[in-house]
């Protein structure tokens, strides 16, 4: 029989605080409640092996909004260490390494010399092939440019006209290009979205977006956060762990609130629209937030 350890005591009290038993635990994580149930008595030796120790634990406290390189840290003692099972593994990759024979690595020395000295000589044979092309080439150029001078020298002074003319145009076309590109960019600055704080209070904060007609969530990682997403209605529509460098995208253009829990805000990055959401609360001193997006579409 065993009993809670400090640290499975630990993940019990954040895991019910939470509102969630054991089967919900295990729907978030993919873990069976049984390894659940050890992780919280200390009961590791049913486990598969260390390295699933540390694994298991780890996914419980980002599943309950617990920064586990802490956890590990504060209960060090309570962890296995993994190092003793990597060891022999590291020690027979050491010993299945085979020796190259003496001939075969005079061979391997000097693979690279002979590639230098192929790749020189490769280069003398190309400059050699190019000069002796340009080398024949000065007197067909010379007749070109005689050519070329002989009908400038032939132009007509309509012909100047025409291209007089032809300039006129282009600097009028320029110009109402111009006035073209300074009016879009006026209806682009009155059609700016707005992203604004509405209110803020605890791990909680609002936002209100409004003045565009669509509304496209992105949530990046930079780590391996835990995030849920939700509709205005409850509606689960994302939840899980985002690893490093991915993303998660949905688009909200027809619902009226985006909810976004984030377990660990300093590892998360949230964009509307292509533009980033500054938290209102530091992500270093509140881990954990709750993020509400409120959607007013333009008419």
């Amino acid at each position: 029989m065993f009993y809670l350890t400090e640290l499975g005591n630990r993940l019990k009290e954040a895991r019910e605080a939470k509102g969630l038993s054991l089967e919900d635990l295990q729907e978030l994580t993919k873990i069976q409640k049984r390894y659940l149930i050890g992780i919280e008595e200390g009961n590791y030796s049913m486990m598969p092996g260390k390295f699933y120790v540390r694994a298991f634990i780890k996914q419980y406290c980002e599943a309950v909004g617990l920064d586990s390189e802490e956890i590990f840290e504060q209960y060090k003692s309570e962890v296995p260490s993994v190092y003793s099972e990597e060891l022999p593994e590291q020690l027979s990759r050491v010993q299945s390494r085979k020796t190259i024979p003496a001939g075969d690595s005079k061979v391997v020395e000097m693979l690279p010399k002979i590639l230098v000295a192929v790749l020189v000589i490769g280069v003398a044979i190309l400059i050699w092939v190019l000069v002796s092309s340009n080398m024949s080439k000065p007197d067909s150029d010379d007749k070109k440019n005689d050519k070329q001078n002989e009908v400038g020298y032939n132009k007509s002074d309509d012909f100047n006209k025409e291209e007089k003319a032809d300039k006129k145009q282009d600097v009028k076309k320029e110009d109402t290009s111009d006035k073209k590109d300074d009016a879009d960019d006026a209806v682009d600055e009155k059609t700016q979205q707005e992203l604004a704080v509405v209110s803020t209070s605890g791990k909680n904060s609002t936002y209100e977006l409004k003045n565009t007609d669509t509304f496209k969530l992105k949530v990046t990682s930079k780590g391996s956060p835990w995030v849920g997403i939700n509709n205005g209605e409850g509606k689960l529509l994302f939840q899980g762990t985002i690893n490093k460098n991915e993303s998660q995208e949905i688009d909200f253009t027809n619902e009226k609130e985006a909810v976004i829990n984030v377990g660990r805000a300093y590892e998360t990055e949230i964009f509307v629209n292509g533009e980033k959401l500054e938290y209102s609360i530091s992500p270093t001193e509140m881990a954990t937030q709750l993020v509400t997006i409120q959607f007013t579409k333009a008419e």
